[in-house]
């Protein structure tokens, strides 16, 4: 059975270009553009690993973190952020908050990105 990505991404550019590389390596996506729209459907549906920006309309990154930690059915659910945030103190509030990877866009190709979600993907079989 396919693995299944949500990935929570507002740039239409970055999402068209993610969900390639995702298909091309055999999993299955789900996009959603801002982190009221990941929360809704993080109640209807579990991925195997969430794929999150943290500059987000509405809802932003931090805060569904967050909202997904506090969900006894979503707490042990694989985060990877994906984001132009780099500050030491951002990095380390994402691991703080369990986080399985922190990617800085600037530092990884998307090919890059999509070898270190298959990686954790392994781990957590």
């Amino acid at each position: 059975m396919k693995k299944s990505i949500l990935l929570v991404e507002d740039d239409p550019f970055l999402i068209d270009i993610y969900v390639t590389k995702l298909e091309e390596a055999g999993l299955e996506i789900d996009i959603a553009k801002d982190g009221q729209a990941a929360l809704s459907f993080l109640e209807q549906k579990k991925p195997d690993l969430l794929i999150l920006d943290i500059v987000l309309p509405y809802i932003d990154g931090w805060e569904l973190l967050k909202k997904i930690r506090q969900k006894k059915q979503l707490k042990d659910l694989s985060v990877v952020i994906l984001s132009n945030l780099g500050q030491k103190q951002e990095v380390k509030k994402g691991l703080e908050l369990g986080v399985a990877k922190y990617l800085i866009k600037a530092y990884y190709t998307p090919t890059q990105v999509v070898q270190e979600i298959k990686k954790i993907l392994n781990e957590s079989k």
